[in-house]
């Protein structure tokens, strides 16, 4: 079972000191895919970084602006991927403040979609400097910030550590109060399972996800993570073994306890498995997998 941590003490509009070399400020966007709010983070003093700017509502970039200690001023604006309660407001905070926008681009692969499994996306994303694939090091006065490419969430998404505190903004990629959307196209179950462990392997000491509190008891939290994927994998197996065809028949047998109303969403995420599971040779279907195909164990 995942040890969820959903306490998290803040007011909106209001800058908090969380470490020593992070601050916080929380927009007013609460709902179900962003729980209480995007956390947007600044790192450093003096010349900072500004992590997840977040959706473009003026009295958050007040409140980011606010956050600065006079004199201070924004260096870098790091965005983890491209959803509209991530990276909208860099282009205005950017025109406030002059700094760059790092990140990685929207994917040929991230499209609309008619069911709703997140708060929407901001197609329009482009930074000015390109971390796609991670290994960038990124520095100010006293911080030290390096890209890690965590695909899975999206195509596009790069989590950030702080040197100085063995720490990791891991955006979307994981979180303390939820499991992970994989929606496909842009969302992959096979690179998202693979930066789960990229992740553990780095042996984070807390991670600061962009909603929710922080995560202190990392490896444990992230091998409940991974252990949730891989039962849900089993249980889409059994399904199939059996002799349940098809993703939307299987739906409402492995999301019972789950509201109806969320069944689309829950096939998309079947069907992240179904992708996962045809390309490791575990199960078969005619053409490209969808949620139309029929599926059956291979071999």
């Amino acid at each position: 079972m995942i040890p969820y941590v959903r306490d998290i003490q803040f007011e909106y509009g209001i800058c908090d000191q969380v470490s020593p070399l992070i601050r916080r400020v929380v927009a007013r966007n609460p709902g179900p895919f962003t729980f209480m709010g995007t956390g947007t983070y600044i790192v450093g003093r003096g010349e900072v970084a500004v992590i997840d700017p977040g959706p473009d509502l003026p009295e958050h970039l007040e409140a980011i602006l606010a956050a600065l200690e006079p004199g201070e001023r924004v260096t870098h604006i790091l965005v983890t991927h491209h959803h509209s309660d991530h990276s909208p407001l860099a282009r205005p905070l950017k025109a406030k403040t002059g700094a760059a926008i790092y990140g990685c681009a929207v994917g040929a692969a991230a499209e609309e979609s008619t069911i709703r499994t997140e708060a929407g996306a901001d197609f329009d994303f482009a930074p000015d400097i390109s971390l796609c694939g991670g290994g960038q090091v990124l520095e100010g006065p006293g911080w030290t910030l390096e890209a890690v490419a965590t695909p899975g969430h999206t195509s596009n998404h790069i989590c950030f550590a702080l040197k100085e505190e063995n720490a990791l903004f891991s955006g979307d990629h994981i979180m303390g109060w939820s499991t992970t959307v994989i929606t496909p196209p842009d969302g992959d179950m096979t690179d998202y399972m693979e930066s789960l462990e990229r992740v553990k392997a780095r042996d984070f000491d807390i991670l600061w996800p962009t909603h929710g509190p922080p995560i202190r008891e990392v490896k444990p939290f992230i091998e409940a993570y991974a252990a949730h994927r891989r039962a849900r994998e089993a249980q889409v197996l059994a399904a199939v073994g059996e002799g349940y065809e098809r993703i939307v028949d299987m739906v409402p047998v492995l999301y019972a306890e789950v509201d109806s109303r969320l069944h689309p969403a829950a096939a998309r995420s079947v069907l992240g498995h179904m992708i996962d599971l045809v390309r490791r040779g575990k199960v078969a279907t005619d053409g490209p997998p969808s949620i139309d195909s029929r599926y059956r164990l291979a071999g």
